[in-house]
C-alpha cells in the first residue's frame, strides 16, 4: 500500500494498519514502515484497537482532560457577579485579587466583557404605517466614484489606478413605511445643500404618485440637524423625526433598501465607470417600484400598495 510520506492516517488508514498487525501477523515495525509512520503511532492504535474496537481509531478531541491552571468556577463567580454590579474589570481584579489579564478572559467566556452586554437585547420592533406618506425614510450612502473597472474585477493589481481621487457619490435614499416606493438621488455632498433639494424632489415624486408626505424620519447627521433642514420641512408641511442616537436599526427600512441598491444595482455588475453606474439607478429603481416582489409585503411590488386604479396605473407606468 503506498501512502504518501508524512501524511495523516484517515480512520480506514488506521484500520488497515492495525489490522496488518493483529491479524495479519506484521510486527510494528512492518506496518511502520509500510504506513510511513513510527512504531510507538502502531503501538497506540493497536492499543486503543483492542481495548474499543473499530470506534477506538477515531479522531478525539485534542482538548486535556483537566487544565490545572485554569480559573476556579467560585472565582469565576465572584467575578461574574461583581460585573453584574457594574463595576469595571480593574476594580474585580482588585476584590477578587486576581490579574485583571484573568477577569478580562472570565469575562469574555461569559459574554460580559462590554458593559452594554449587560443590558437585555432589545426585542425587535416590527412596524408598518397604516397609509402611504404617513412616514418616509431617509438616509445617505457613500460610494467611490471610478474611472475605468478596479483590479477586483480585472484582477490585476499592478495596472495604474486612475480613480485614485476621483471623489465619493452621496446617493440620498428615501423610502416609504407603507408602501415601500423607493426614490434615491446622486448627490454631490451629504451637506443641507443637498440634503435639501433631495427632499423637496422626494416629496414631489410621492405626490406624483398620489402620495401626501406627513413625517419624515432621518438620523442625527449634519445635514439633518441645520436650520435650512428644518426650514424646508416647516415650509412643506412635514413633521420631522430623528432617530435616537446610536440605534440605527430605528430607520431600518432606508438601511435595508441601501443594502439592496448595494446588491441588486451598485455592486451588480462591473460597470466600467461611476458615470454609467449612475445611469442605472433609475432603470433598476422602476425595476424595484414596479416589478420586483418585496418580501418585506408579502411579496407584492411597492406601486401595488398605493392604491391607484387601473387607469392611473397605466397611465403612470407609461
Amino acid at each position: 500500500m503506498n501512502v504518501h510520506k508524512n501524511a495523516p492516517l484517515t480512520p480506514k488508514g488506521r484500520e488497515a494498519m492495525v489490522r496488518s498487525v493483529v491479524e495479519g501477523g506484521l510486527s510494528q515495525a512492518g506496518a511502520a514502515d509500510l504506513f510511513n509512520t513510527t512504531p510507538k503511532t502502531v503501538a497506540k492504535w493497536v492499543k486503543r484497537f483492542r481495548a474499543e474496537g473499530v470506534d477506538g481509531l477515531l479522531d478525539r478531541s485534542s482538548r486535556p482532560h483537566s487544565s490545572p491552571s485554569q480559573t476556579p468556577p467560585a472565582t469565576c463567580t465572584a467575578i461574574e457577579a461583581l460585573r453584574r454590579q457594574r463595576h469595571t474589570g480593574k476594580q474585580i481584579a482588585a476584590e477578587v485579587e486576581v490579574s485583571p489579564a484573568t477577569v478580562s478572559r472570565v469575562l469574555r467566556r461569559l459574554g460580559l466583557n462590554r458593559i452594554r452586554d449587560l443590558e437585555p437585547a432589545e426585542p425587535e420592533r416590527r412596524y408598518e404605517r397604516e397609509n402611504a406618506g404617513e412616514i418616509i425614510h431617509i438616509d445617505i450612502k457613500k460610494l467611490g466614484r471610478f474611472q475605468r473597472i478596479g483590479h477586483r474585477i480585472t484582477g490585476d493589481p499592478s495596472a495604474p489606478n486612475k480613480s485614485r481621487g476621483a471623489g465619493r457619490d452621496f446617493v440620498h435614499v428615501c423610502i416609504d413605511d407603507h408602501s415601500r416606493v423607493a426614490f434615491p438621488e446622486i448627490k454631490p455632498d451629504e451637506t443641507a445643500a443637498s440634503a435639501v433639494p433631495f427632499l423637496k424632489a422626494a416629496v414631489a415624486y410621492y405626490k406624483s404618485l398620489g402620495v401626501t408626505v406627513t413625517r419624515v424620519m432621518t438620523d442625527n447627521g449634519s445635514c439633518y440637524q441645520s436650520f435650512a433642514f428644518r426650514d424646508a420641512c416647516r415650509d412643506l408641511g412635514i413633521k420631522h423625526i430623528r432617530t435616537k442616537p446610536y440605534t440605527p436599526r430605528t430607520n431600518g427600512k432606508a438601511e435595508r433598501f441601501i443594502q439592496t441598491a448595494l446588491r441588486e444595482w451598485a455592486y451588480a455588475k462591473a460597470y466600467p465607470t461611476s458615470d454609467r453606474r449612475a445611469e442605472e439607478l433609475p432603470i433598476w429603481l422602476h425595476q424595484y417600484n414596479w416589478h420586483r416582489p418585496h418580501g418585506g409585503i408579502d411579496s407584492q411590488t411597492p406601486i401595488s400598495r398605493l392604491g391607484l386604479t387601473k387607469d392611473n396605473l397605466l397611465r403612470l407606468h407609461t
